[in-house]
């Protein structure tokens, strides 16, 4: 799948918005970001509206495009659609789960235990749960998903940069254990005790 400048451009904001790089509040200029990426305001405007799409920026009549407000009271909703939603997916992605998906799986659990960074541990997070929920085979389930870990890595970032410790992640090699012996029940218990422990 080709990268486009518009995707380039969405990327490189929404990390800057989750890391807190851009603050909540902040005004997006079209000019400015197309001076910044050497591109016309059309693949700007793109990224802007799917950063809209996934709740990261807010249009205002007359004023443009602004950094969407964090907001407290999300950080219970989001926890639970993440409990309900990942845990629906696992129980599908138990069945599907092949060999290479499991080795898949067990390396972005690796990589996630030795970063030595909050960012990086952050974006290694997402993709060990991407690669333990992608086998269920259910692309609006996943993309939903996709917006809630968004959403919580934005609250992560903003509340917990300071504390962030390196460490080891018994629940993922727990996970990927039961994944290894095709236990969904098992698999899915650690993964929603995982969630609300980790918010």
């Amino acid at each position: 799948m080709t990268t486009t400048i518009a995707d380039t451009i969405y990327q490189n904001l929404r990390q800057k918005i989750i890391t807190g790089e851009l603050l909540a509040g902040e005004k997006l200029r079209q000019d400015h970001i197309a001076r910044a990426f050497e591109t016309s305001h059309v693949p700007v405007r793109e990224a802007l509206l799917r950063l809209e799409a996934h709740g990261l920026a807010q249009s205002e009549p007359r004023r443009g495009m602004r950094v969407s407000a964090l907001d407290p009271a999300e950080v219970r909703e989001v926890v639970e659609m993440r409990v309900a939603l990942e845990s629906l997916a696992l129980q599908h992605s138990v069945q599907n789960m092949t060999p290479g998906a499991l080795k898949e799986a067990d390396d972005a659990r690796i990589a996630c235990d030795a970063a030595q960074k909050m960012p990086e541990w952050e974006a290694c997070n997402r993709t060990f749960h991407r690669s333990i929920l992608t086998p269920c085979g259910l692309p609006r389930l996943l993309h939903a998903i996709d917006d809630l870990h968004i959403a919580g890595a934005r609250h992560l970032f903003a509340h917990w940069r300071p504390k962030w410790v390196h460490r080891a992640d018994g629940d993922h090699a727990a996970i990927v254990q039961a994944l290894k012996r095709k236990d969904a029940a098992t698999a899915t218990a650690i993964l929603t005790r995982h969630i609300r422990r980790a918010s």
